[in-house]
């Protein structure tokens, strides 16, 4: 039988994958004293190789032990070997982010032993790696010459306005390494400069628009997967004054227009997404804009041990994320650096008359705003309709659930998003023409009594008058009966 040698601090040996957990154990123990190591199974302690089946799906059974219960994750070479006659499962493993766990416990190599680690002993490993250089810090693939310069240009336009920067180059060069973006060989960007002003895929975002309250049906959906935080800011801000609405009135001679939310709270929140998120957990900032409200998700979550409501007096202390990334974006007097954020939505919206909830989420931190005025105007064209002695329009909009949401229950996800048109058009007016569909969604007469047929087939429209005048219209004490205001 042969034998290939002792046990030691970085070499354990398993009979066979039987003790795979043992085994998965001795890992982290080993990583935590050495930082790398050997795992043989088929071997016995002593040296002594007695081999096992080793198959791809036992290798694969190896890996995914691993990758499941060691953290933080580490990707060890699996592979097996030949001794004569014996084949052995051989697990190559190294690491340089201890301490590591296995089964969420930290244990240390002690000769060729696996001891449960000292708690004070473990926290001194742990402040360790959180001492190492944040990610912000490091060297990215960009190089000055990756630069998108309108965007540095405008950078520097508001942090001039503002008298935060005092110098006078624009070179790009000279910028980047007066604010600290420019890694140590002087061509690279530091990944904060990086996600700031190149078109960097770790900036991506995600905005949709749904036709309802919830994520069922979506009208419109976009993906930047790449840009600068200046760039994208503007992109995901005209994205949501796009999907507003406003309301108009005429003071003196003039037209003033207002948004349902405040335009300066809705920036606030966007480039503090992109100010407090995690960039290397491959995941992207989301912008979802439902009927009854706009959210705005920031991915990596709120700070762990702290809740939104602490900030909302702007007196406590900044917790920073990316120091680097906020204190540039302080310059141009997009941030500040003394946890107002919040607060400032908060005032910004609580001055309009909008409601406005911070949320956090096991991997997001979400700030919903509510679409007040949608609701407002909606009563303003009941009280005209009463007045003119019309069927109120949003008989269906004082329920609990809209025309709109119901309708995109019953009908197929295809059906439902060819009929939209139509509907809105139901919505606002609780009748429609065949002409007027036809000019909704721009179809042939034959397409549109199609259309229509579907809709009375739910039995919420229904057709009233002769077929040279026939009108649709929303059956109001259908709606009004099946689903019933909250009380």
């Amino acid at each position: 039988m042969q034998n290939i040698g002792e046990e030691n601090e970085q070499i354990e040996f398993k009979k066979s994958t039987g003790e795979l957990k043992e085994g998965i154990i001795s890992i982290a123990s080993i990583l935590n004293k050495h930082g790398s190591g050997e795992l043989y199974f088929g071997v016995k302690n002593n040296g002594d190789v007695i081999g096992q089946d080793v198959s791809d799906k036992t290798l694969r059974e190896i890996s995914q032990a691993i990758a499941d219960n060691i953290r933080p994750q580490i990707y060890p070479d699996v592979d097996k070997k030949t001794y004569g006659d014996k084949t052995v499962a051989y697990v190559k493993f190294r690491g340089d982010r201890a301490p590591y766990l296995a089964y969420h416990i930290p244990r240390i190599r002690v000769a060729d032993e696996d001891k449960v680690m000292d708690q004070d002993f473990y926290h001194d490993m742990l402040n360790k790696r959180d001492a190492e250089k944040p990610w912000e810090l490091k060297e990215s693939k960009y190089t000055v010459d990756d630069v998108i310069e309108k965007d540095l240009q405008l950078y520097l336009r508001r942090a001039k306005e503002a008298n935060r920067i005092t110098f006078e180059s624009e070179d790009p060069a000279v910028v980047l390494d007066k604010l600290e973006l420019l890694a140590e060989d002087g061509i690279h960007l530091v990944n904060a400069g990086a996600v700031l002003f190149c078109s960097s895929s770790m900036n991506d975002v995600q905005m949709a628009k749904f036709a309802t309250d919830v994520k069922a049906t979506f009208t419109d959906i976009r993906r930047e997967d790449r840009g600068s935080i200046i760039g994208l800011a503007k992109v995901c801000e005209q994205y949501i004054i796009d999907a507003m609405d406003w309301k108009a009135d005429i003071i003196g001679l003039k037209r003033v227009e207002t948004p349902e939310i405040p335009v300066e709270a809705v920036r606030e929140a966007i480039i503090n997404s992109y100010g407090h998120r995690v960039y290397n957990n491959y995941q992207c900032n989301e912008i979802d804009v439902f009927k009854n409200r706009i959210e705005i998700h920031t991915t990596g979550g709120f700070p762990k041990g702290h809740t939104p409501e602490e900030f909302l007096d702007g007196n406590k202390k900044a917790i920073r994320r990316n120091k680097l990334i906020t204190g540039v974006l302080y310059y141009s007097d997009d941030m500040e650096t003394f946890a107002t954020g919040l607060k400032r939505i908060k005032d910004l919206c609580d001055e309009a008359g909008c409601k406005v909830e911070f949320r956090t989420e096991v991997d997001d931190f979400v700030v919903a705003f509510y679409r007040n005025l949608r609701e407002e105007w909606n009563n303003v064209k009941q009280d005209l309709n009463v007045r003119d002695n019309k069927t109120p329009i949003t008989n269906f909009a004082q329920n609990e659930r809209s025309l709109s949401e119901v309708l995109s229950e019953v009908l197929t996800e295809h059906d439902y998003n060819k009929l939209l048109p139509i509907i809105r058009v139901l919505e606002d007016d609780a009748k429609i023409t065949p002409r007027q569909a036809e000019n909704a969604c721009g179809k042939s007469a034959a397409t549109i009594r199609r259309y229509l047929g579907i809709l009375v087939a739910t039995g919420y429209v229904v057709p009233e008058g002769s077929t040279n005048n026939k009108i649709y219209k929303v059956d109001v004490n259908k709606m009004s009966t099946k689903y019933p205001k909250t009380q």
